[in-house]
């Protein structure tokens, strides 16, 4: 079992920045990958950013250059720095985590809102 717990949510300006948190405790060395989603209302969920134990990354289209997935291995949390935030990225964000054995988890969830 792997448990996730998001924090860092929260209200911004556009353009302002903010960093999500996700710790991970429990079997986390069967973690081969964790991402971070988000979802709208009225949209789907979608994968904004990915990385792996190797640390490779991946990243959707509407935040390269953007957001930075990263990981301190120490603290078995990975971050997701987001920077120049538009309105459109308003959405609940979750992280999720792929394990060994063809598991995944999901954190609860937080609210990343951004307006004027």
């Amino acid at each position: 079992q792997v448990q996730l717990v998001e924090s860092g949510g929260g209200l911004v300006q556009p353009g302002g920045s903010l960093r999500l948190s996700c710790a991970a405790s429990g079997n986390i060395f069967s973690i081969y990958a964790t991402g971070w989603h988000r979802q709208s209302p009225g949209k789907q969920r979608e994968l904004v950013a990915l990385i792996t134990s190797g640390g490779g990354t991946n990243y959707a289209d509407s935040v390269k250059g953007r957001f930075t997935i990263s990981r301190d291995d120490a603290k078995n949390t990975v971050y997701l720095q987001m920077n120049s935030l538009k309105p459109e990225d308003t959405a609940v964000y979750y992280c999720n985590s792929a394990t060994t054995n063809a598991r995944t988890y999901w954190g609860q969830g937080t609210q990343v809102t951004v307006s004027e």
